[in-house]
């Protein structure tokens, strides 16, 4: 059951609230404490820009929040969020098919639990360290708590590169992965889920070992399983259908739709395709997506089957896609956001979508921009767009059906059932519909009409601040 929207008046009572909360000096102190907190939380981190770039954006947010509720300064909730409940690293050695053994370091940032178990993706890429899981937890807090599901955050990951690599070789990374991280789980403690370069594949064998180890077939202990163990319908398509019900949403509260809107998408993983397929379904056309090599630009609109057929079938780069569909053309290296656009949803990695690819976009009457990924916008992009008054959704609103959908799929587990995909996807529509309104409302209520980015903060913080401070200092 999805936990009921906070009432603005049951946020805190009446006598915690400051009769000068609104008073400029009050915001100002609170600011100055802001910067203060800040610098602190930067010298514990050092050496984890990635971290300290996603703190920034929620405390950038959080001013007239503090001002308002000045217990949370007083319980140092903001010191307490930042900091995770437990961080693990482990070392995680394998062998090849050739029989040469590798040494992978293995991650589990359990980041924060007020609002229910540890919930967030494993990641397997090259590029993953601490700062990297930590900036993906801590994203994941406000995530979560958007959805408005009884879930907290966590992330974690390895730096292996399951490309290239046998299914027996990603089975045994999985399966030395789970041997230590299995301590760790459960599914009322902790619930990894996929993400980059973990999908079903690596979830099965990282199922098949946490069941070994545990001696229970624990269904809710992983969300993204295949149907014929427990997995849920729609989970597969959530983060990118989700990210095309919310911009549709977005659209929708300045009188426009997406019928007939031109649309970009970076990538061609898992979260790219659906929001490609869901933007299509709802009257878009995405005309160019991309992925580390390259980009690909269909006049025509990027022809969904041939992408599969390339990237989750054949698993191959994009300029494949160009030998079957001729009219198609690619481009190494290619500049995606200089391409005109109505949309752009932004679904590869962190900070791809700079300040001058932002100018790009609004310089060729871009509307609207909502992050498929995880924090791909850089701060010099985010501003901008955020100036020029474009309806803009971070990550942590616009994409949290994927998320949303697994704890779904941890209902499913709890009570041994299974729901239709048009059950779920319903329910996934009325999510998405939800957090969309509860942003522009919090935005409103704060005095920053139609800022999503400050409206998702501010609401996600207030929603975990407050059942902290109800938990007591823990």
């Amino acid at each position: 059951m999805r936990l009921a929207p906070l009432q603005r008046t049951d946020r805190f009572s009446a006598s915690s609230v400051s009769p000068k909360s609104h008073a400029p000096a009050l915001k100002q102190t609170m600011e100055d404490k802001l910067a203060s907190t800040l610098w602190n939380i930067q010298q514990r981190n050092l050496g984890e820009p990635e971290f300290i770039q996603a703190v920034k954006e929620v405390l950038g947010s959080i001013g007239t929040v503090l001002a308002k509720y000045p217990k949370f300064t007083e319980q140092k909730i903001i010191e307490r969020i930042c900091e995770p409940e437990r961080q693990v690293i482990f070392r995680v050695p394998w062998q090849d098919d050739r029989g040469e053994v590798h040494i992978n370091r293995g991650f589990r940032v359990q980041f924060n639990s007020a609002l229910g178990p540890f919930k967030g993706g494993l990641r397997f890429h090259p590029s993953v360290n601490l700062s990297i899981v930590k900036f993906l937890g801590f994203e994941q807090i406000f995530k979560n708590a958007l959805t408005g599901m009884p879930i907290g955050g966590g992330k974690g990951g390895s730096d292996f590169d399951p490309k290239g690599r046998s299914d027996d070789e990603v089975m045994r990374f999985c399966q030395s992965f789970m041997t230590e991280l299995s301590r760790h789980l459960g599914e009322y403690t902790d619930v990894p889920a996929g993400d980059v370069g973990v999908g079903r594949r690596e979830i099965g064998y990282l199922f098949g070992q946490y069941k070994r180890i545990s001696n229970r077939y624990e269904s809710g202990v992983l969300t993204g399983k295949g149907l014929s163990y427990g997995g849920a319908l729609v989970r597969a398509e959530a983060t990118g259908y989700g990210l095309g019900y919310f911009v549709q949403e977005m659209l929708a509260a300045r009188g426009e739709s997406l019928e007939g809107k031109t649309c970009l998408v970076s990538g061609s993983g898992n979260v790219a395709i659906y929001a490609i397929e869901k933007v299509t379904q709802l009257g878009g056309k995405v005309v160019a997506c991309s992925d580390s090599k390259g980009v690909v630009y269909d006049e025509e609109g990027i022809d969904l089957p041939t992408l599969k057929r390339v990237k989750e079938v054949d698993r191959l780069p994009i300029e494949t896609y160009v030998r079957y569909r001729k009219q198609a053309r690619y481009q190494g290296g290619g500049k995606l956001w200089e391409i005109k656009c109505d949309v752009a949803l932004p679904c590869a990695t962190q900070n791809e979508l700079t300040g001058k690819d932002a100018e790009a976009l609004l310089k060729n009457g871009c509307m609207a921009v909502a992050e498929g990924a995880n924090m791909p916008t850089t701060p010099e992009g985010v501003e901008k767009f955020v100036k020029a008054k474009i309806a803009y959704a971070p990550g942590k609103a616009a994409n949290a059906g994927g998320v949303a959908t697994s704890a779904l799929e941890m209902q499913q587990n709890a009570s041994r059932d299974a729901w239709s995909f048009d059950y779920t996807e319903k329910k996934l529509a009325n999510i998405m519909k939800d957090i969309h309104d509860r942003c522009l409302e919090t935005a409103d209520e704060f005095g920053v009409p139609g800022n999503y980015a400050q409206g998702a903060n501010i609401e996600a913080f207030i929603r975990v601040a407050d059942a902290m401070q109800s938990l007591g200092l823990i």
